[in-house]
């Protein structure tokens, strides 16, 4: 039974790792060390109810979890980082430097929002939640949900506004 368990769970964190990592990335504003910590810590909250949710709906636990573990570290001033005297050597490939801009861009952009109106747009935007869903993972009414992703969706669109080029 308990291998099973283990199984399944192992099997569902290989399968959707990555989709959970960029949706925390984005919910970090971009920072990668602080979405893989947040990752982390969503997981093992997931490994101790997965026997309750593992039928149901084990993707939406999780990006309830980063959402709410997110905005709760953003208010924190700091996260328990130290620095070291040589940073790792990063290997290259290729050239996808616009690629990288633009992703770069658009999290720096994400990072200006407040964490409700980050968790807002990323989760109906990005992961394509209908107004219920964002608003049940925020824990706030619907009209608030939709409150905060069109501030934040306005927002950005003030921030990215050199580069969209108006149709018509």
């Amino acid at each position: 039974m308990e291998q099973t368990r283990a199984g399944e769970y192992d099997v569902f964190v290989a399968a959707r790792w990555s989709v959970l990592f960029h949706l925390a990335r984005l919910l970090t504003g971009g920072d990668r060390h602080r979405a893989e910590d947040l990752l982390q810590e969503s997981l093992v909250k997931l490994w101790f109810v997965w026997p309750k949710v593992a039928d149901e709906a084990p993707e939406a636990y999780v990006r309830k979890v980063l959402a709410r573990a997110a905005a709760r570290s953003a208010r924190r001033r700091w996260w328990g980082e130290r620095p070291v005297e040589e940073l790792p050597e990063v290997a290259a490939s290729g050239d996808m430097s616009a690629t990288v801009a633009e992703r770069s861009r658009l999290e720096a952009a994400l990072a200006q929002l407040t964490p409700r109106q980050r968790a807002a747009v990323v989760l109906r935007y990005y992961q394509d939640l209908p107004d219920r869903q964002v608003a049940e993972v925020l824990g706030c009414p619907v009209g608030t949900a939709r409150s905060h992703a069109a501030r934040g969706v306005a927002r950005l669109r003030g921030l990215l506004a050199d580069v969209i080029e108006p149709v018509g």
